[in-house]
Parts: structure tokens; sequence; C-alpha cells
């Protein structure tokens, strides 16, 4: 069928985010504990300098307003092409889900101007309907990159909105990495034979880590930088190794054969600390490593070193059509992400599309009738059907039909 118009705005390749003081304003409180982001400083010379009270920049604020109520659900490696054009109001939010200990990266890239700035802001979306999005982090304005470690499970937000009257192509992309190195010398995922929160004891108790096996002598790695806290045996988890890193997170060794640093230690990654045994309470067991981690609690390690795909599959589509007009046909595939006549975007597979240039028929007009720039009613007429006119039909949305009118101009019919 082909009963859908939307132009492409990006393509996408990928697999299938106050304090109250007497006497004071909000600015003056948030100035005062360097509350503003960047894009908060962009916006308040907008209205100092009245250009928010111009359509362009009164429609940049809104944008930004509303764009984290209409973020797109997106699935990491996620990579988008687009082409911005200076004329109209860019932004666009991204929601994504994170496990604590996972690492997200936000990096724009343009071309051929890579000057002008693009505010990037990280949010945590709201668990109640009557709250807002948290505002986490930002990227500097000219850095143009967001690099987060999760310290939560959840829904978030990434806004990214570049300054106004700017124009180009540039690239979006979005990476879910690991924050941990794997503990285990060659290990992967395959080689845990007990995860977190399985039931020990009967029941009585969780499994607070993983167990990573391997054979006896396997080099224990640090799974980050940081400080050896302690080295100690005793009849629970045999010969043990407590690691401080950066993030002021306790990672906890156990069952080793032996250990290979002492207390006061700096390690870097990857560096061996001890050799994988069943020392402990462990000893009718097979050699292993119990790998844990602790910040005000236990929480599952696995999200941490869990290593997924960063690389996005080749892109099958037309990235000609970036920016142009598209209309819905049949099939399936890869993602073009597109933006419909009223505003709503999301994703059409490419093969779901077509240029919109060459008509799929013609209509003919019983009486004058305006063509209008918008598929509504309410709409700017550009310009005039003669009665009994026939005129192509590039595309339809609802009870509009997308036509060129006598004068070339391209606009809807009631």
């Amino acid at each position: 069928m082909r009963d859908y118009l939307a132009r492409t705005h990006l393509w996408l390749i990928g697999l299938t985010l106050l304090l109250g003081l007497s006497g004071c304003s909000e600015e003056a409180v948030r100035e005062f504990f360097g509350g503003y982001t960047q894009r908060d400083r962009y916006e308040q010379k907008l209205r100092q300098s009245g250009i928010d009270q111009t359509a362009l920049g009164r429609d940049w604020i809104e944008a930004a307003e509303s764009s984290l109520d209409r973020a797109i659900s997106i699935l990491p490696p996620y990579l988008e092409e687009s082409y911005l054009d200076s004329r109209e109001v860019a932004v666009t939010a991204y929601q994504v889900s994170l496990r604590r200990g996972q690492r997200l990266e936000v990096t724009f890239e343009s071309e051929p101007d890579s000057s002008y700035q693009v505010f990037i802001e990280l949010f945590r979306a709201a668990d109640r309907p009557d709250r807002t999005p948290r505002h986490i982090t930002s990227a500097d304005s000219l850095e143009r990159r967001v690099d987060y470690l999760a310290r939560r499970d959840g829904v978030y937000l990434i806004r990214i909105q570049p300054e106004l009257l700017r124009g180009g192509r540039y690239t979006i992309s979005i990476v879910v990495t690991p924050s941990l190195k794997f503990p285990v010398s060659g290990g992967t995922a395959n080689d845990i034979g007990s995860w977190y929160g399985d039931p020990r004891d009967g029941g009585s108790r969780r499994h607070e880590g993983l167990d990573i096996f391997a054979r006896r002598g396997t080099p224990v790695l640090a799974a980050a930088d940081g400080v050896i806290r302690s080295t100690r045996s005793n009849g629970l988890g045999g010969n043990v190794i407590w690691l401080r890193d950066r993030y002021s997170r306790t990672h906890y060794y156990a069952h080793l054969d032996s250990q290979a640093v002492r207390r006061g230690d700096r390690v870097t990654a990857g560096d061996t600390i001890g050799f994988v045994g069943n020392s402990g309470n462990a000893r009718t067991t097979p050699p292993h490593l119990h790998f844990g981690i602790y910040s005000s609690g236990s929480f599952d390690p696995y999200p941490a070193i869990e290593q997924l795909a960063t690389e996005t599959e080749r892109f099958s589509g037309d990235s000609g059509l970036i920016d142009q007009l598209v209309r819905v046909t049949r099939g399936s595939g890869d993602w073009y992400r597109v933006r419909a006549p009223d505003g709503t975007v999301g994703f059409v597979a490419t093969r779901l599309t077509e240029p919109a240039e060459v008509p799929i028929r013609s209509t003919r007009v019983a009486n004058v009738a305006p063509i209008l720039t918008d598929p509504a009613p309410t709409a700017v007429a550009i310009d005039v059907v003669a009665a009994g006119a026939d005129v192509p039909v590039l595309g339809t949305f609802g009870e509009f039909l997308f036509v060129e009118g006598p004068s070339g101009r391209l606009g809807w019919l009631a």
C-alpha cells in the first residue's frame, strides 16, 4: 500500500535518554550553586537578546521542553546519520535501558562545520507520572561526548540539541559497554557456573556474586584500576582480595589458590592479582573465582563485565534519501527514522519506503480548492486548483492528499 507519507530525517544502522532560598530567584540560586548546564546558559543568552520572542527562538526552547515526552526507544549499538537544516529547529531524544555497572557512550560528529555548540544531556526517566525526568549529566558543548557509568538500573533519556542556525551532515553514536574487565584471564560468560541471586543454604540466603570456573592457577585479573585494600585468608572465602576502584566500588575476589598483591598496591585493569583455586569453603568444588562487587551493599556484577556488541550492522538502505520525502510501500529490513507530516517521529523499515517523486495516481478536483502547507484545515494556502483540474498525487496522510499544484509547489489537498 502507499497510503502514508513521511520525510526521512535520519537513517539508522543498528541491532534488532531546588533548593529554595528566601529572597533569591531560582536563576540566582542555580547560578550560585553551579546548577546551570551549557544548554541553560545558551537559552539564557537567547532570552537576554530577545531571540526567544522570535518564532525560531520560541520553537527552539519549546522543542527541548517537549522532546523528553517523545523520546524514541532504541537498542544500542545505535548509529544515526542525518542532514541538519539550518532553517529548522532540531532536537531529538532517545530512550535506553541501562543496568547498574554499564557504561553509556554518546557522541555527535558533524561535517563540514564542527565548531558549533551541541548540547548532549542525560536524564533518568521519572518512575512516577507526577515526577519529571532527573538531569544526570551533560557534555561540554564543544566536546560533543557523554561518558556515563550507570549507578542504578533504569530507563535513561538522551537529549541532543544543536544551537540555532547550524546545518550540515552529522552522525550520532550511542553505545553501551562494560565498565569492568572480565576478571579471569581468557574467561567468558560461558564460564559462569553460578549467578548473582542464586539460592544458597537451602534458600536461606542468596549468592552475592558470580562463580567463574577455570583451571587451577589461571590468572585472576584486576577488573579495574584501583588500590588493593586487603588480602586475607579465612574459612569462608579462603584466600581473598579486596580492591577499591575509582568509582568507590569494592571488588571481592575469593577462593584464590594464591594472591599476587599486597595491601596498598596500586593496580591497573588487566594486572594479575592472584590465581584461580578452591580455597575456603569451596574445597569440595572445582576451582573457580567468586567475584563480587559492593557499594552500599552488593549488586549484580554481570552487567559491569558483560561484553555487548559495539559495532552496528552494515546499512543496506539508500543514504541518498536522507532529508527526502518517502512513501511507505512494502517489505522489511533496516530502518529509517522518519518524521510524519503531523510531527510524529518513529522508525520505518527501509524496504517499506520509496522516493516520493513519481505520482502514484491523479485526482480530479470537483470545485476550486486550495493547496495547503500542512495536512490541517487551518494551514496556510500556497496554491489553488481550478474546478475540474487533474492534479498528481504523491502520497496521502489521513484525509489529505499530498499533491503537486499548478505552479509546481508541493502541498496538501483536503
